[in-house]
This record gives structure tokens, C-alpha cells and sequence, in this order.
């Protein structure tokens, strides 16, 4: 019996040891956990970088850039250090580009402005010579091209520049008929009638005062251009014989031309005589020509499927020539606030454009 009790006590001793080891190693493990639960739940109170000296406000994974890390340490996600995002970059909100990579990349600035502008639509169009301005030389007599001085069409010329050289062999007689009379000696009513008959044979006044003047008859009158402008038209050569009401050359002036702009067809109804239209040159942006449409061209070209707005545009300083392309912008009658930026700093992706604001 007393056996049986010293077990018991001896059970209940080596239980109680074994339950008092247990507490403290609970105890122990306890301890750690909530320590280091609360180092890992206090944030680091050293946010400088001691390397630059600059404040950091997170360290993250440059491949997993949204999960952010209050110390520095490799990365859980990739097996690399956690880099820092500092203060003065503004965190994770924008974009920044180092200022090397700015001047290699060639990066400019530009101010966005505010601006009434019209609305309307951009359209391509070419420039023309004016028909409407266009002047003809012709003869008003039978005749030969004895000298010819213009060479070939498109040629440049001046106003009272040669154009050709013209014999009349029919000249000779009234002009002799009317030196005759003059020397004897009839009454001003025969002179006159003499006089008439070479105006009705196209002979100019010019020439008539010579005769008087030299009394040496005139064969040869030489035809000139009208205007300024370029040899659209030359339909003689030396030697050929011309008719009267012949068109011997034509001359377009170059003081102002046409610009006739292709207006795409689902736009056709919205062009209208009197619209603005502001146009610069493919190959200079810089060059500005303004003018107001004139007329719509009937029909729809049947290849472009485009309609014809026709202007004129000032080219007193010839600048243009014929067949430039020109970029047109065709506005409206009411104008509308827009903010403006330059063209080129607009990223058109296919879908939508974007503009890069610097903050």
C-alpha cells in the first residue's frame, strides 16, 4: 500500500515538471512571436537613404511595383534587392525621365494655350493658274511669223515683252495709197477715208503716226504680252502663217492663283461658298495663305470620290507656282474655345490620341 503511494507521488511530480516545462517554452515562443509581430508591425523610423542621404518612402520590387515594403531586403517575389522610391520623385503617381535621357531623346516643352477657333475640317488641295485672269495674243491680220521670240510654253514673261514678230504683206498698199494722196496735195475728206480704210485693215495707231511722221511704210508689228505671268499656251512657230482671230500665245498671270481643294464626299454638304479657308504649303508649315471659297465644282470625281472647292489666294510675291500640294483648313462661321497644343506633341495611337502633361 505504501508502494502504491510513493508511485503516485512520483508520477504526479515527474507530471507537474513536465507541465511547467511546457508553460515556459509556450511562454518563450509567445514572447518571440509578439516581438517580432510588433517590429514587423512598427515601421522602420530610419527612412534615409544613407548612401544619397535622401529621403525614401518605400523600398518595392521594381517587377511588382504596387506592393510596397516599409525596410529594405530582397525582394519575396524575384531574387533581387528591393529598390527605393524617394520623396522628391513624387512617388509612384506620373512619369520621370532622367535629364540625360531628356537631351539624347531630344525632348522639348511646349505651353498649351487657350484659343477661339473655328470648326471645320482639314482637307488637301492644289494649287492652279487663274483662267479668269488669263490674257490671249492674237493676230487681227493675215500674216507670217517672221521673228519669235518666245522659245516654249511655260516660259516666263513680262508685261510688254515680245512674243512674235509679224509680217502683213497686206499693210504695204493702203499705207502707199494714203503716202500718194498726202503728196498730192487732195482735200482732208480723201485723206480721211484713206485713213479710215487702214483702221478697218487692223493697222494700230502707232503705226499710222509713223507713217505720218516718217512717211515710211510699215510691214512688221510685233505682238507682246499683256501681262506678267507664264507662256501657258504657244501655238506658232518662225515662218507660220497666221489668221486673223488666231491665238498665237496665252499668258496666265502668277499674281494670283487658284487653290481647289478636295472635300472628301461624307463632307460635301457641309461646304458652302464664303467659308474660310486657311492654307499652308507641304514644304513649309511656315507659310500661311487665307482666303474665302469662291465656288463648288458640280460633280464628285469619280476616283478620289472627293468634291471641288475652288478660291483664289494672293501670290503677289510668287512664291507659289502651279501644282503645289497645299494642307487647307476649311472653318466655319462660329468659332469655339479649344486648348491648342503643337502637332507634334500628340502620341496617336490608332485608337485614341494622348497628350504627356508635365506637372
Amino acid at each position: 500500500m505504501q508502494k502504491k503511494q510513493l508511485a503516485r507521488a512520483a508520477l504526479m511530480v515527474v507530471a507537474g515538471a513536465a507541465l511547467l516545462g511546457a508553460g515556459y517554452v509556450a511562454g518563450t515562443h509567445r514572447s518571440t512571436m509578439g516581438s517580432e509581430s510588433a517590429a514587423a508591425a512598427t515601421p522602420s523610423s530610419d527612412r534615409t537613404d544613407p548612401k544619397t542621404g535622401r529621403k525614401v518612402l518605400y523600398w518595392h520590387d521594381p517587377m511588382v511595383p504596387n506592393q510596397h515594403f516599409d525596410k529594405p531586403g530582397k525582394s519575396p517575389f524575384m531574387n533581387m534587392q528591393l529598390e527605393p522610391v524617394y520623396a522628391d520623385e513624387g512617388g509612384s503617381n506620373g512619369i520621370k525621365i532622367d535629364g540625360g535621357m531628356q537631351q539624347n531623346l531630344g525632348i522639348r516643352y511646349a505651353t498649351v494655350r487657350r484659343q477661339e477657333t473655328t470648326e471645320g475640317f482639314d482637307a488637301v488641295g492644289t494649287t492652279q493658274f487663274d483662267e479668269s485672269k488669263a490674257d490671249v495674243v492674237q493676230s487681227r491680220v493675215t500674216g507670217y511669223i517672221d521673228h519669235l521670240y518666245a522659245s516654249a510654253p511655260m516660259q516666263r514673261v513680262t508685261k510688254g515683252a515680245p512674243i512674235a514678230s509679224l509680217f502683213v504683206p497686206d499693210w504695204l498698199a493702203p499705207q502707199e495709197e494714203y503716202l500718194a494722196l498726202k503728196r498730192g496735195g487732195v482735200d482732208d475728206g480723201m485723206l480721211a477715208a484713206s485713213h479710215a480704210r487702214m483702221r478697218a485693215m487692223s493697222i494700230p495707231d502707232g503705226v499710222i503716226a509713223s507713217l505720218d511722221r516718217t512717211g515710211k511704210a510699215q510691214t512688221h508689228i510685233t505682238l507682246s504680252a499683256p501681262e506678267t505671268g507664264v507662256l501657258t499656251e504657244l501655238n506658232v512657230r518662225d515662218g507660220a502663217m497666221v489668221s486673223p482671230g488666231q491665238t498665237l500665245a496665252k499668258v496666265s498671270g502668277l499674281n494670283r492663283l487658284w487653290l481647289v481643294v478636295e472635300v472628301p464626299e461624307a463632307l460635301a454638304l457641309q461646304v458652302r461658298p464664303g467659308m474660310s479657308v486657311d492654307a499652308v504649303f507641304a514644304g513649309d508649315p511656315a507659310q500661311h495663305f487665307t482666303g474665302h471659297i469662291r465656288e463648288i465644282l458640280p460633280g464628285i470625281s469619280t476616283s478620289s470620290r472627293t468634291l471641288q472647292a475652288r478660291l483664289e489666294i494672293d501670290n503677289a510675291d510668287f512664291r507659289l507656282t502651279p501644282g503645289m500640294l497645299m494642307r487647307a483648313r476649311i472653318g466655319a462661321a462660329k468659332t469655339v474655345s479649344r486648348l491648342l497644343v503643337p502637332s507634334e506633341a500628340v502620341i496617336t495611337t490608332g485608337k485614341r490620341s494622348v497628350v504627356i502633361v508635365k506637372n
